[in-house]
């Protein structure tokens, strides 16, 4: 019995455990919706100005095609995250609708059983019938009981009055709330076909835009050759800074390993001169010793004195081992760039922000990703990215992302200044720069400016590129800086 009572319990409170999580579920899923809609709204508004930056071109222009495209994906979530709100609200009119269907029913069986009431007492509103009903009980105590009763029964007819008062409020508080949510619906409809419309509109937008530029497909061809070039001659760059680095890292490691083992071997020399030297004196004294308990035994033999016993020899040093040699240590390519405390704690540091890096401008997105992806334009071309690129205000600050020393500020023809950064086996780098303002052996904070972003005339924006390097392989930048 005593089992059984817990688990009857427990599945008593269970339905109305789950209704309190489902309820907590929907509030955090609701508020979700809501920050997402104004995330989206807000990305929406951004691709919104980079359009007008870049419609203030005399032509079309890539940056025009992917600021449609942005809204056009931006707006379909729009969307979707719109009918999911709908759904919710929905969802909450049935639940108000089937409240109101509830208390009608309980309003209508209180309204019942209530107007039993009154009939009763209408039957019996002599107070000479009440009276008569308490004083023709048999005994006293049966006549409190009877006063008790009649007692409870008005008191009861005041709590089903009130209970009737109480649920038509409840009543009429879930029909205000059902139209409120009609009402709520319906501008939720009212909104999401708007935004399809202007979807629409977006869409027939992109596809001008689209058809105009792959007229130019000539152009675009030898923009993107051209591109690809100067890419390249940054990658060698780059690679050269990096690899310098590792060398210098590896000859500074080979020098202080060498000079660790020369005072190593030095000491075992100062060690074993130390242990020769002990050895000679004590060879000395013993025979000192000996010389002199030869004379004193001749000196007793003569006066026929008993000699008396010789001293014990002292007992020979004990060797000490010489250190065996520690085997050469091997280093991998990628470490030896941690091999100061300094370089490993920058490394570790840096490696523990994953993901939470600030951006290196204040305001901007994305334009062109990480990796290999598709042309904008002409879908039968790859275009790789050794970084990311983000459009932002022309000759606006960059800034960078980690403490670290600047190890290179070069002029690359077709992309600007490029500011190299080393944060122990990490480095950053900073393509497209206008100007700078950092030179190389500076030591640098987070969010220091180090230099403005290029223009790009026919954008008619500000770019910069940046890119993220673990020794000498490329990292994807967007796993690293934080969310906007």
């Amino acid at each position: 019995m005593k089992k059984i009572i817990p688990l009857m319990l427990m599945l008593w409170l269970m339905p109305a455990m789950l209704v309190a999580q489902n309820n907590g579920q929907q509030q955090q899923s609701r508020e979700e919706l809501e920050r997402r809609k104004k995330e989206l709204q807000r990305e929406i508004d951004e691709a919104n100005e980079q359009l007008k930056e870049t419609k203030k071109s005399t032509r079309e222009s890539l940056g025009q095609l992917r600021a449609l495209r942005d809204k056009i994906t931006l707006r379909s979530r729009l969307i979707n995250n719109i009918n999911e709100e709908i759904n919710f609200i929905n969802g909450d009119i049935n639940s108000a609708y089937r409240d109101v269907k509830t208390l009608q029913k309980d309003l209508d069986t209180l309204k019942a059983q209530y107007a039993l009431l009154v009939v009763y007492a209408y039957k019996n509103r002599s107070s000479y019938d009440m009276l008569n009903f308490v004083f023709s009980a048999q005994s006293f105590n049966d006549a409190v009981k009877r006063f008790q009763y009649l007692k409870q029964y008005r008191e009861y007819r005041r709590r089903q009055a009130d209970n009737i008062v109480s649920t038509q409020d409840q009543l009429n508080q879930k029909i205000q709330n059902l139209e409120s949510q009609r009402v709520k619906r319906s501008d939720a409809l009212k909104t999401e076909q708007e935004q399809r419309t202007t979807l629409e509109v977006d869409k027939k937008e992109k596809d001008e835009v689209l058809n105009k530029l792959k007229g130019r497909e000539k152009e675009l061809i030898t923009d993107i050759n051209q591109r690809n070039k100067d890419a390249q001659k940054v990658q060698v760059a780059i690679r050269a800074v990096i690899r310098k680095e590792i060398e210098d890292a590896r000859r500074k490691a080979i020098e202080e390993e060498t000079a660790r083992r020369k005072a190593a071997e030095e000491k075992r020399r100062r060690d074993e001169e130390a242990r020769k030297a002990a050895a000679l004196a004590a060879a000395e004294k013993a025979r000192a010793a000996a010389a002199a308990a030869a004379a004193n035994n001749n000196n007793n033999t003569a006066n026929n004195t008993p000699a008396p016993a010789p001293e014990k020899p002292a007992p020979a040093p004990v060797k000490t081992p010489e250190p065996t040699p520690e085997p050469e240590k091997t280093t991998r390519t990628e470490n030896v760039l941690e091999a100061t405390p300094e370089a490993l704690a920058l490394s570790e540091s840096f490696e523990a922000n994953r993901g939470k890096l600030p951006w290196p401008v204040d305001a901007g997105n994305i334009i062109e990703h990480f990796g290999i992806h598709q042309h904008a334009v002409m879908e039968h071309i790859q275009v790789p990215s050794d970084g990311i690129v983000i459009a932002t205000n022309k000759g606006g600050a960059v800034k960078s992302i980690f403490d670290g020393e600047v190890k290179s500020v070069v002029v690359m023809p077709g992309s600007g200044y490029v500011i190299i950064i080393r944060h122990g086996q990490y480095f950053t780098t900073y393509v497209r720069l206008q100007t700078t303002r950092v030179k190389k052996g500076d030591n640098v904070k987070t969010g220091q400016v180090i230099g403005t972003a290029s223009t790009n005339d026919i954008e008619n924006t500000g770019e910069v590129e940046l890119q993220i390097w673990k020794g000498i392989t490329k990292q994807n930048p967007e796993q690293w800086i934080r969310r906007r």
